[in-house]
This record gives structure tokens, sequence and C-alpha cells, in this order.
């Protein structure tokens, strides 16, 4: 018993992130302790960009690799399920608002960032240096994410009568949004790829937790309150969110 109550209390260690090797890829494996977890516990990340394992405080190594050798074979079933990561270059077209956007690149001119209409359709025409176009296209969707969301945010918290602390941009993998119990509204800038229905249903699902701070019958209540379309939006994203986290916007 007392083993039992020092396993309990003690700090966890720090996570541990390294290399893994499955289906055909090489992805990067988060292990990290918890100390309210009872046992190993598996998740991919969105886009198939890493893996995280949560483990109890004192599991060794060698139990956490024969955990990841017992689950292979899901994990080789999940991954190609996955779509390809397409890498941001002139050419292939990524959505904007939902609408798919041909990429054109223009060096001659100064490294901006606009949209035009082409005879296949609308395009995104980035200016510069080519070595930094796929930057600039995030930097792009960044402001766009910042000029649309923040409307949306006070748009919604003006209806249920609360207040924001702060509204902050992330590139998350995890999730597409959160709310902290001060305040805090964070996105996924990636969100603007999605249909405009989808990003005012993310920003109404933040909002509500202003109000209701869980997934109960109220929350998903005033959900529908704010975003008549939730449940479609909602399954929408579910189906396609995958996909536009595995955009890969790095350099080449």
């Amino acid at each position: 018993m007392p083993f039992a109550l020092l396993r309990r209390t003690r700090a966890p260690a720090a996570p541990v992130i390294r290399d893994y090797a499955v289906a055909g890829r090489i992805v990067p494996l988060r292990i990290a302790e918890n100390a309210r977890a009872t046992r190993l516990t598996l998740r991919i990340d969105a886009g198939g960009k890493g893996l995280r394992v949560t483990v109890p405080p004192g599991v060794s190594t060698r139990e956490v690799d024969r955990f990841l050798e017992r689950h292979q074979g899901w994990l080789e079933e999940r991954l190609a399920k996955l779509p390809d990561r397409p890498q941001v270059r002139p050419g292939i077209r990524i959505p904007l608002r939902g609408v798919p956007h041909r990429i054109v690149h223009e060096p001659g001119t100064r490294g901006t960032v606009e949209i035009a209409v082409g005879t296949d359709g609308p395009l995104l025409v980035v200016h510069g240096d080519r070595r930094h176009l796929p930057r600039r296209i995030a930097d792009f969707l960044k402001r766009e994410a910042r000029r649309e969301i923040e409307a949306l945010v006070a748009k919604h918290t003006g209806a249920i009568g609360r207040k924001a602390k702060a509204v902050r941009f992330k590139d998350t993998t995890s999730r597409w949004g959160s709310c902290t119990a001060d305040g805090v509204l964070s996105f996924s800038w990636r969100i603007m790829m999605a249909p405009r229905p989808v990003i005012d249903y993310l920003v109404a699902h933040e909002v509500a937790h202003l109000r209701e701070m869980n997934h109960g019958p109220k929350f998903w209540k005033l959900c529908r309150e704010l975003a008549p379309d939730t449940d479609r939006c909602k399954a929408w994203l579910k189906r396609n969110g995958g996909a536009l986290q595995a955009i890969s916007f790095d350099s080449e």
C-alpha cells in the first residue's frame, strides 16, 4: 500500500519524444505520464502527424514498446486510411472557406498573397521568393482567420451576453478550438479552409463554453441556438478535418 501511494503522488516524468516507424512512415511519438492514468492509451494526431501514448507513472520504455507492438495492426490500418500530406506548392488547389483555389506563383513582385479569378476557377496568387510560398499562404490564412473569427466571436458573445477574455490562433493538431475556464478562446487558423457554416459552428461551439463548460444537453442546446447547422457542420468536420490537418505548409 505505501508503494501504491508513492506511485500516485510522485511528479510525472517529462514527456519523451522520439521517432517511430509505422505503415511506411516515420512519425514523431510522444510518451507522456499522467498521474490519473490507470492504463496505457494510444492516440493518432490529426492528419497522422504524430502518435501520443499516455501512461501511468513508472511505466517502462520496454512496456510502452510492447504496447505499441500489440497495436501495430490497428495503427497500420488507421494510418493507411489517412490522406497523404500534400505539400503547398504552385499548381495544387487548397480550399478557402470551402472553395478550392489553385495556387499560382508570381515571382516578379513583392511577397503578398491575393485572391484572383482564373479561367479554371478561383486562384491564390502568391508573389515573392518561391521558397517562402508555403509560409506566405499560411500567414494569409492566419490573417483571414483573425478577421473573420474575431467578428464571429463578437456576434456570438453578444448573443449570449458573455465576453471572451482573449482570442488566439494556433496550428493545433489535436483540436480545432478550445475555451479556458477564464474565457480565453483559441482556434486553429486551418479552419479557414472549411466552408463558412463550419467556421461559424466552430466559433459558436467555443463561445457556448463561456456559459457551459461541458458537453451536456444545455451546452448542445445553446450551440444549436447560435449555429442551427451544428449537427451537419460537426459531422462535416469529423469527416473532413483530417484532410485539412494533413496539408503541409512547411518549406520544401
